[in-house]
This record gives C-alpha cells, structure tokens and sequence, in this order.
C-alpha cells in the first residue's frame, strides 16, 4: 500500500513531504497524536499511504551557510549511468516531480573522476620518488628528492581533501535521485493513473448503507473514543468480532502466502534510521512523518518492508538462492498528519495498525515477472473475499523515491461511496539493494572461477592464498507488495458485506478462522440500574 510514515521523538511531530526517488530498472542505483503527544518528532522524515518515501531535502550545500552534514551512508549509485543519460534522468526526476539535479550530480562525478586521477597520478610519482632514494644517491639528489616527496605529499593531502569533499557532495546530490522508471507507467498525476483490470460485481443493496464507524459502533466492533482516551485522536480499539476479524485476516493471508513458497516471518517494529535511510525514507529530513524514540538512533516501523529489507544487509548471495520470497506480519505506525475528511476517518487512516507484507529479492532478469505474480497473489486473495476492486497502474507523479513501477489496488467501499486502496506492490529493482548493498553472485559467473580453479589444480598451480577466483557480484532487485492491510480490509468487508437487519455476514474464507461465526449480530444491551 502506501501509507504515511512519520518520524517523530518524544515531544513533537512534524509532517513529511511526499516523494520520489528511484533508479533504473537495469542499472541506475547501484500529525498528531490527539492532545498529548507520546513520540516526538527530529527534523527527519519519510512517505505517505503505506510505503510512499519521501524525497531527501536539497543539499545544503547549495542553499544553507555553515558546513553541509556528512552523508549518513554511502550509496552504490551507478554515476556513469547518470553522466552518459544525463538528459534521460532529468526527464526522469521531472516526469515524477522531483527536485534532485542530475546534471550537478553528473557535474559532480566529472569533478571526482578528475580529482580521482590526480590523486593516482600523485600517488604513483611518490612510490616513484620513494623508491629513488632507495639507490645510491649524492646528498644534492637526496636532498632534490626530499624537496620533492615534500612538494607531492602536500598536493596529495590538499586533493585528498578535496576528494572526501566531492565524494560527500556526489553521495548528497546522488541519493536525491528517485529510480528511473517503467516505460508504460503513465505520466501526470494520480488521476493518470491506468486502470488494468475491473474485478468483481459492485454489491447494490436495496437499503440504505451505513459506513464502517456506523457499523462498527452498532454492532459493538470498534472503540474510537476509548482509544482517543487512553492514546489519542486515531487511535481505536478492536471489540468482539472485529478483534477475531483481524486475527482470521492475518491468518487466513499467512496460509495463503507460505503456501506459495514465502517464508512467514515476524518483524521489529523498532528499527535503526540508517535502515529507513537504505530503504528510500527519510528520517532526516524537515518536517518530519517517521515516528522515532527520543535520544535514540532507532524509529517506528510504519511498514514491515523496511524491516524485511535489512534482512540481507551488506551480504552476498548465491543465484542459486534467488528468489528469496519473505512475508511479515507487523505492526505499522504513522501519523497520517494533515490527512482531512471522508478519505481519512475512521479505521481508513489511522496511526497504528497490523499488516502483512510482501518482499521479494531476486536477480533483474526475475523481477519483472515476479512483479506480476505478487499482484495476482493480491488479486486472488481480494477475490476470495469477494470484494468488488480495480488494479491501476500507478501514474508517475504518485510513485515513491524507490519505485520503478507500482500497482495499486483499491476495493469498492460503500460507506465512502468510491474505491479506497487497499493494496501496492513496488518493483524497487535495484534502488534499495544499491543502498543497503545486497549482492548476489551469478551462477555463470560463479561456474567460470570454479572451472578456472579446478584447470589450475590440474596444472599443479597453487591455489592462491585467501581462497579462490573472486566472482563479480551484481545488485539483487528487490520488490514489496502488501498482503493484507488489515483495518482497510475491515472497512471492506464490514460494508460490503453488511445486511438490512443491520447484521455483517463474514466471508466464508475466514469462517474457519473466526470460530465458526458466519454472521455478526447486534448484542444484547445490558441495563444497569441507577
């Protein structure tokens, strides 16, 4: 999905601007918590509806006085892709309204290369000057070669300086850059957005419908003001049968998914911001939407893909491994500031909720392939339910910094009168696997050094100390899709499936998962006496 993500630390919280920043599909990367606020927020920041990532702020280098800070990490960004299509990655960033600057980041990287082979040449001509004075030399030559390896020490110590500089400033600039993205996704805005497939009958009742709070209230599901009480505005509390609801969600979406090969996995729902930062969020950034702990390097998880993502962190993988499917159950937390109106009340958005998700690491030649098949997992899944839902293909100006190309599902809710989404799923490609550096080895690859070492054994060569032949690694893909969002699926099913007697019938998939209950009734009103 995509969902606001918050950062804040204990005292205050500020809102984050929504975002883009991506590479390519092949190669380019390498509000308020009610009246008492509990987590505070640090000029930092992230996305929006359940996994949209914000853009990182301009370079201070370019518009505050003082020194700009260090880069928290260091990108494997693909700098000659962004040189040699300089023009293509500026429509890019334009085409999904990003104000990154390819053309100071190739600027940038012209400057470094540059830098880059001075540095090379002075550092040859002082092996060469060291290993002058290593002969017999009279004291005139000497004392030459001294001046010398003096003059090309303070050179080098002047450009290595400027060589961390421009390394900083290229990193900056760099990881300001959303991916490139997919041909066929549409450009403009979100009402640009394609619509691939129409899925199921829109339920017509021949009475009145009542939404979700109406329902919820009616039927003793969902407790909003003792969750306003005890934590704040958005906060709820689930009752009866919409707290066995969410259990048969979460279990019924884990069968459904482990039975197709993802591993189930339970996720922190702490997690260090340098991890938020590799993901494609922003804990960093002004006007902050991450939720973090005060004093403390760790923030809130507003979806388990950030979680799921550090999983293979800084590790190199084997082909043979790939793909590497994982699905979390997780708690989210966001804080949905400035979110108004119809579209946000009630369980449509809210600051703490539990969800499923999806994540993928495989090969590039996998990905696209693999991107299909997690959203006709969602679209069978939405189909059991039996809800009426459309599959867009989402516009550019609506994609996060990390997609290439994102679908959305959204289901047909009565109480709203329109489509709410329900669902995403993000093909990252390398975007996020060039940050958190996840690498596999290619099996072609790997099947050469292995021949090439058994032909030199057989020749009697000693094998090298420190192991083999190395194997040139690539950047995995990486791809999120959300399994189950569960209070826009109680939303869903509460008005969709509710009756005239004021009465919701439970999908008949989750009846297994919910004690038997096929209907959800009224209950009995209890008198108390004065």
């Amino acid at each position: 999905m995509t969902s606001l993500l918050l950062r804040c630390s204990l005292q205050s919280l500020r809102q984050a601007p929504r975002a883009g920043l991506r590479r390519a599909a092949t190669q380019l990367w390498g509000g308020a918590l009610g009246s008492r606020i509990l987590v505070s927020a640090r000029p930092t920041a992230a996305a929006a509806v359940e996994a949209v990532q914000a853009e990182a702020p301009p370079a201070s280098a370019h518009q505050a006085s003082g020194p700009a800070e260090p880069p928290a990490y260091r990108a494997f960004i693909d700098f000659k892709f962004v040189r040699d299509n300089v023009e293509a990655v500026a429509a890019n960033c334009r085409n999904r309204l990003s104000t990154a600057d390819p053309h100071l980041v190739a600027k940038l990287y012209e400057e470094y290369v540059k830098a880059q082979q001075e540095t090379d040449r002075l550092r040859a001509a002082r092996n060469e000057n060291s290993s002058a004075m290593k002969g017999k030399l009279e004291p005139e030559q000497r004392a030459a070669l001294i001046e010398r390896g003096k003059e090309i020490k303070a050179e080098l110590e002047g450009l290595e300086a400027r060589l961390v500089q421009l390394e900083e400033e290229l990193q900056r600039e760099g990881q300001r850059l959303p991916n490139m993205t997919h041909p066929d996704v549409p450009v403009g805005g979100e009402d640009q957005s394609a619509v691939l497939q129409l899925v199921g009958q829109k339920r017509e009742p021949g009475f009145p419908v009542k939404d979700h709070l109406q329902l919820g209230e009616e039927l003793d599901l969902i407790d909003f003001e003792t969750g306003g009480i005890v934590s704040g505005a958005k906060f709820y509390y689930l009752r009866n049968e919409a707290a066995l609801l969410e259990l048969a969600l979460v279990n019924w979406t884990m069968q459904k998914v482990a039975a197709v090969g993802f591993t189930p996995m339970i996720t922190p729902d702490l997690v260090r911001e340098s991890v938020f930062e590799k993901c494609g969020f922003q804990p960093r950034a002004d006007n902050t939407q991450i939720y973090s702990v005060r004093d403390s390097s760790m923030c809130l998880t507003g979806t388990a893909e950030i979680p799921l993502g550090g999983v293979y962190m800084d590790k190199i993988l084997s082909e043979a491994q790939l793909p590497i499917k994982m699905a979390a159950f997780g708690h989210c937390f966001r804080t949905e500031a400035g979110a108004a109106g119809s579209a946000s009340k009630g369980l449509y958005r809210v600051h703490q909720f539990s969800k499923v998700e999806m994540f993928v690491v495989c090969t590039p030649e996998q990905s696209e392939a693999l991107h299909q098949q997690l959203l006709d997992l969602e679209v069978e899944m939405f189909t059991e339910l039996g809800l009426h839902f459309q599959v867009l293909d989402m516009a550019s100006h609506d994609l996060g910094a990390p997609a290439y190309r994102k679908y959305d599902i959204e289901a047909w809710m009565p109480g709203m009168a329109r489509f709410g989404e329900v669902s995403s799923a993000s093909n990252c490609t390398d975007y996020q696997s060039r940050r958190l550096n996840i690498r596999y080895r290619p099996a072609a690859a790997e099947a050469e050094a292995a021949a090439a070492e058994a032909a030199a054994a057989a020749g009697g060569k000693k094998k090298k100390k420190g192991g083999g032949s190395k194997v040139p690694t690539q950047f995995v893909h990486t791809l999120n899709a959300t399994a189950c969002a569960v209070p826009r699926m109680i939303v869903s099913i509460l008005e969709n499936y509710q009756q005239e007697d004021g009465t919701v019938v439970v999908p008949e998939v989750l009846r297994p998962y919910m004690m038997g209950i096929e209907v959800i009734k009224p209950k009995a009103k209890i008198v108390t006496s004065a």
